[in-house]
C-alpha cells in the first residue's frame, strides 16, 4: 500500500523493501501520540492525590470537630490501596483477556466513581468513591508502560517509559491550579465536591482518546494472533511498519517446571529486595505522604499568607497557591533525571544523592520553621526537596526493578517492589495526619528526613547488585 507521509514525519525514511521495523524505526508523531495517551493514567494518579489533599482541609472547615488524623489518613490512602488492588486484579484480567477492553473500561471506572462523589456529597461516599477511582487508577498503572515499551522503538524505549512516568508531574501542576481558581471564585467550602469533576473530566478524556486505540501487539503475539498483531501495528504507527514475529521454537522435552513460593524468592534474592523495595517504600512517603498533605503542611507551617480575622477558606486556597508554586519544581526534576540516565549516570548514584539530598533540604526546612526564618526559604527548602525526590527517588525506583532481575524471575521481583512501594506508600499517607496530630509539622518533617536518609543508606549498601 502507499505510504502516508504527507505529515512530514520520519516514516519517509523506509527500507528499499518499502517497510521499517517497528524495533528499528525513527521517532514519529504517532509514536508521541502513543505515549501521550497512555501517559494521562499517570496524570490523573497524581492529579487524584492533589485533589484530595485539597479536600481534606475543607472538609475539616465545614465539619466540626474537626476530621481526626485517622479519618484524614484514611481518606488520603484509600485510593492508594485502591491503586494496589486494582493494579494486581486488572493485571491478571489483561494478562487473560487483551488490554484494550481493561485500557478503556479503568477511565470510566473513574468517570463513575468520581461523578458520583461530585453529588452525593459526604465523607462515607467519598471515601468509598476514591477506594474505586484508585482501582482504575491501579488497572491504568499496570497498562500504560505496557504499550509505550511495546510500540516505541528500542532504543527510545526507556527514554519512553520514563516520560510516561514524568507526565505525573502535569497532575499535581494541573490540579492545583484548577483547584485554585476554582477556590478564589467559590469562596466557600461548601463546594469542596465539585471538585471531583477534575477527575470526571479528566478520565472522560481519556475514554474518548481510547475509542480509537487498538489492542496490545504483544499481546495478540503471545496468543499466536501473528497477522492480527500486524495489523493493529499498522493502525498504530502506519502501513508501512512491520513486527517481527518470533520464530516458532522446535519441539523439545519440557524444562521441568520449578515453583518457589514468595519466602523462597525473597530468600534467594534478599539484596535485590532490599534496593528495589525498601527504597521505593521510602519514596513513597515523600510522594504521597508529603504528596497528598502539602496544603495541610504548608498551613502548618504557616507558610500561607495569613491575615486575621480572615475566612478559612482563604487560607486554604493560599496554601493551594504554595503548593502550585511547589509542584512547578516537580516536572524539571524529572527532565534532570532523564538528563542524567541518558547520560549514563549510575542510577544507584542518582537514587542515593536524591535520597541525601532531599534529607538536606528538609534539614533546612526543620529550623526554617522553628526558627521563624523568611517563609522562602522554607518554601525554596520545601521546592529543593520535591526537585531532588523527583530527579532521584521518584524516577529510579520505576527504572531500576526491571534492570536487576533475570527475566525468567522479572515479573515477581518488579511486582514485589511495586508491592513495597505501595504499602510505604499507604502507611506514610495513612501515618502523616496522625503525626501532625501528635507532634506537629516538626515531627512530621524529622520522620521524614529519618526515612529519605533510609533510603539512601539502603541504596548505597546494595549498589552493586547485578542480574
Amino acid at each position: 500500500m502507499t505510504q502516508m507521509n504527507s505529515n512530514g514525519s520520519n516514516e519517509g525514511k523506509i527500507s528499499v523493501a518499502g517497510t521499517v521495523n517497528i524495533a528499528t524505526m525513527p521517532m514519529t508523531w504517532r509514536h508521541y501520540k502513543i505515549v501521550g495517551i497512555a501517559s494521562l493514567g499517570q496524570l490523573i494518579g497524581t492529579a487524584v492525590a492533589t485533589i484530595v489533599g485539597i479536600i481534606i482541609p475543607m472538609l475539616n472547615i465545614i465539619l466540626h470537630p474537626e476530621l481526626s488524623g485517622f479519618m484524614q489518613g484514611l481518606i488520603g490512602a484509600i485510593d492508594l490501596a485502591g491503586i494496589c488492588i486494582g493494579a494486581v486484579i486488572f493485571g491478571r484480567l489483561s494478562d487473560k483477556y487483551g488490554y484494550l477492553l481493561f485500557f478503556r473500561l479503568c477511565p470510566l471506572l473513574i468517570f463513575v466513581a468520581s461523578t458520583i462523589a461530585v453529588f452525593v456529597n459526604d465523607v462515607a461516599t467519598l471515601t468509598v468513591c476514591l477506594f474505586f477511582v484508585g482501582f482504575g487508577i491501579g488497572g491504568e498503572y499496570s497498562l500504560d508502560s505496557d504499550y509505550v515499551s511495546e510500540l516505541m522503538p528500542d532504543r527510545y524505549k526507556s527514554l519512553m517509559v520514563g516520560i510516561t512516568k514524568a507526565a505525573s508531574a502535569f497532575g499535581n501542576i494541573i490540579a492545583a491550579a484548577i483547584c485554585f481558581g476554582l477556590l478564589m471564585y467559590w469562596k466557600d467550602a461548601e463546594f469542596w465536591s465539585r471538585l471531583m469533576w477534575i477527575i470526571s473530566i479528566i478520565a472522560a478524556v481519556m475514554f474518548l482518546l481510547r475509542i480509537r486505540f487498538y489492542q496490545s501487539p504483544g499481546w495478540l503475539i503471545s496468543k499466536g494472533k501473528y497477522n492480527e498483531a500486524r495489523e493493529v501495528v499498522k493502525k498504530f504507527l502506519g502501513n508501512n511498519v512491520d513486527i517481527t514475529i518470533p520464530q516458532p521454537q522446535a519441539a523439545s522435552a519440557p524444562a521441568p517446571t520449578q515453583k518457589s513460593n514468595l519466602f523462597e524468592f525473597i530468600g534467594k534474592n534478599w539484596r535485590k529486595v532490599m534496593l528495589s523495595g525498601v527504597p521505593w517504600a521510602c519514596e513513597g512517603l515523600g510522594v504521597y505522604g508529603i504528596g497528598v498533605f502539602l496544603p495541610i503542611l504548608v498551613m502548618a507551617l504557616g507558610l500561607e499568607h495569613n491575615i486575621p480575622g480572615q475566612a478559612a477558606i482563604y487560607h486554604v486556597a493560599d496554601s493551594v497557591k504554595i503548593t502550585l508554586y511547589i509542584s512547578c519544581i516537580i516536572l524539571p526534576g524529572f527532565i534532570f533525571g532523564l538528563w542524567l540516565i541518558n547520560k549514563g549516570r549510575s542510577i544507584t548514584a542518582i537514587q542515593t544523592w536524591g535520597f541525601l539530598l532531599c534529607t538536606i533540604s528538609l534539614g533546612i526546612l526543620m529550623p526554617a520553621y522553628s526558627l521563624h526564618w523568611n517563609k522562602w526559604i522554607a518554601i525554596g527548602a520545601f521546592m529543593g526537596f520535591e526537585f531532588f525526590l523527583n530527579m532521584g527517588p521518584h524516577l529510579i525506583t520505576y527504572v531500576l526493578p526491571p534492570r536487576i532481575y533475570k527475566v525468567s524471575e522479572r515479573g515477581q521481583g518488579v511486582g514485589l517492589a511495586a508491592a513495597v512501594g505501595k504499602i510505604g506508600a499507604v502507611l506514610a499517607v495513612f501515618i502523616i495526619p496522625i503525626l501532625l496530630d501528635a507532634g506537629g509539622a516538626m515531627l512530621v518533617l524529622g520522620v521524614s528526613a529519618a526515612v529519605m536518609a533510609v533510603g539512601a543508606i539502603i541504596t548505597f549498601m546494595f549498589r552493586n547488585v547485578k542480574q
